[in-house]
C-alpha cells in the first residue's frame, strides 16, 4: 500500500512535468525518481532530478471508528476485523541539479501543482490504485533544527527539498469473522 502511494506520486508528477514541457512520458527521462538501491550509504541523490523519499510513516489517531473491531458488509452482516490502521507518511522531495536556480523550478511546480491538486481520488486520479481511497497532500514546515537532524539522519549533505505529509493511507484487514448483529440474542464471542 505504502509503495502504491509512492509509485503513484512519482508517476503523476513525471506525467505533470511532461506535460507542462509539451513532451510525452517517454521522450524524456523522469524528473521525479527514487533513491538508487544500490547507492544507500552513503546516500546519493540523482543528477538532474528531484528523488522522492520517504523519511517517516506516522499513525493517524484521531480518525477511528466508534467500534474499531466491527465492520458492517454491503449484505448488512456484522463482520469482526482488526481495526483499520490510517497513516500518514512523510515524503521528501530533494532536487540536485547542477544549476541551482533549476533545482528550485522544479520544485516551485512541484509545491504549485499540488496547491492545485491537493487531494487526489478515484475521479480526479483514475491511476490511483484501488486500495488507495484518496491521498491529501500537505505542506510541512520545519524547523531549521528538524531540518539539520533529518539531513544528519541521512547523512549527505543539504540540498534544496520540500517535506509533504501525505495523507492517509489505510491499511485494512482482508479477513474477517461473521459475528451477530446487535439485536441478536447470542452475543459474540471473542476468538
Amino acid at each position: 500500500m505504502i509503495s502504491e502511494a509512492l509509485i503513484f506520486l512519482k508517476n503523476h508528477l513525471n506525467g505533470h512535468l511532461s506535460a507542462q514541457s509539451g513532451l510525452s512520458l517517454g521522450e524524456i527521462e523522469d524528473r521525479v525518481v527514487f533513491l538508487d538501491g544500490e547507492k544507500l550509504d552513503p546516500i546519493s541523490f540523482k543528477l538532474g532530478a528531484v528523488t522522492c523519499l520517504m523519511i517517516n510513516v506516522e499513525e493517524e489517531k484521531v480518525l477511528r471508528a466508534a467500534d474499531p473491531y466491527v465492520r458492517v458488509a454491503a449484505d448488512g452482516t456484522h463482520r469482526r476485523v482488526q481495526p483499520d490502521i490510517r497513516i500518514n507518511l512523510y515524503v521528501l522531495f530533494v532536487a540536485r541539479f547542477s544549476q541551482y536556480e533549476q533545482g528550485l523550478s522544479y520544485l516551485s511546480r512541484i509545491i504549485e501543482h499540488f496547491q492545485a491538486h491537493r487531494v487526489f481520488d478515484h475521479s480526479n486520479a483514475p491511476e490511483l490504485s484501488e486500495r488507495i481511497e484518496r491521498l491529501i497532500m500537505e505542506l510541512t514546515t520545519q524547523s531549521f533544527a528538524e531540518q539539520n537532524e533529518i539531513w544528519n539522519a541521512l547523512r549527505t549533505t543539504y540540498h534544496p527539498s520540500m517535506l509533504y505529509r501525505v495523507r492517509m493511507v489505510v491499511i485494512r484487514e482482508d479477513v474477517a469473522v461473521t459475528t451477530p448483529g446487535v439485536g441478536d440474542k447470542e452475543m459474540a464471542v471473542n476468538p
